[in-house]
């Protein structure tokens, strides 16, 4: 038999009135049935909404929320902005945050910004044309139009995974900086002397200079040999580049016997050029991670790390939002507040 041809496309989309013509009803009715929930107000007869329901289904209809919008100043989203998409840690938080507003009817639209102010300025710009009932960032730092629009936008804002010294509002997270240290003073206990640390080559991740920043005052403060740092692509730092970075740190100081990278991607990457070139870890060189990847908790040797917990930041921040949402009376919102978001040192056998 020959192949069944598909239908073809509609001209146009279906609308509320083509629905009504559908099921020989009025716009009206039609809107009464999609704004109520069943065993609401019996306006519109439950039969009869089922089979208003079902000819929306089979004409592909989508309500129109933007009138909607305007009228009842509810969009029924949130705007979410991550850094990247090929780290788990926060496609881990955009998991935390959408449990914690989904309850609420609320839905997560999520932008990527490749790490660039820039890019989130554009994004931002984009969405809160379209009225979202909250803002979450990732990280601090913002250009002076994105700050503008964030005071003026009239809606919560939460930034998170880092405490900046100058809140746009709300906060959810923790110091990288002070992360960082803590990892180099654990690699100091366990007898480590000469600690290197591979980072990126711009500061487009903020987080991941504070980390370097926390790595180098510790470093000052155990009085062992500083400067070992190399930096070494473009964030997101991939697991090709920390291989190619443990190379060069082991070209430049053959005596490094630890290495501090700023997360477990290039830590993974690194691991893995070792073992390419027979350098045992952690006898020949220990190394360490940030972020707790699921990848540092999968390959062998299993990757020591500074390790916090992403979705719980993330419902954090979902949870501090709909608290601002709920607080806010006459306009007015429930003054600024900091959630400080724990981690903890993860030893594994890598060092």
């Amino acid at each position: 038999m020959p192949p069944t041809k598909a239908p073809a496309p509609p001209s146009r989309p279906a609308t509320m009135a083509d629905v009504a013509a559908r099921v020989g009803v009025s716009k009206m009715t039609v809107s009464r049935a999609l704004n109520r929930s069943a065993g609401s107000d019996r306006a519109t007869s439950e039969a009869l909404r089922q089979r208003i329901l079902q000819a929306c289904e089979d004409m592909g209809y989508v309500i129109d929320q933007t009138a909607r919008t305007f009228s009842s100043k509810r969009s029924g989203f949130i705007a979410v902005l991550i850094p990247s998409l090929n780290n788990s840690n926060f496609s881990e938080t955009a998991q935390g945050i959408t449990a914690a507003v989904e309850a609420r009817g609320l839905q997560v639209l999520l932008g990527y910004t490749d790490y660039r102010v820039e890019n989130e300025e554009r994004l931002l710009r984009a969405m809160l044309a379209r009225r979202p009932e909250g803002v979450i960032l990732t990280g601090g730092s913002h250009t002076p139009a994105a700050r503008a629009m964030l005071q003026a936008a009239g809606v919560p804002v939460v930034e998170t995974w880092d405490l900046p010294d100058q809140p746009v509002e709300h906060t959810v997270g923790f110091s990288n900086a002070e992360a960082a240290g803590a990892m180099v003073r654990h690699l100091h206990g366990q007898g480590y002397r000469r600690i290197a640390f591979i980072g990126g080559t711009s500061n487009r991740d903020t987080r991941g200079a504070d980390r370097q920043r926390g790595y180098a005052q510790a470093i000052r403060e155990l009085g062992l040999p500083d400067g070992r740092v190399i930096s070494f692509g473009q964030p997101p730092i991939s697991m090709a580049q920390g291989g190619e970075a443990v190379a060069q740190l082991i070209r430049q100081w053959p005596d490094v016997d630890a290495v501090l990278c700023v997360s477990d991607l290039s830590a993974f990457g690194a691991l893995m050029e070792c073992q390419r070139r027979g350098w045992n870890v952690p006898g020949r060189i220990a190394i360490a991670g940030f972020g707790d990847f699921e990848v540092a908790r999968a390959c062998h040797p299993r990757i020591t790390t500074v390790a916090v917990d992403c979705v719980g930041l993330g419902k954090a921040a979902g949870e501090l939002l709909l608290r601002v949402m709920d607080g806010a009376v006459d306009g007015h919102r429930p003054p600024p507040e900091t959630v400080m978001i724990p981690f903890q040192i993860t030893q594994r056998e890598s060092s």
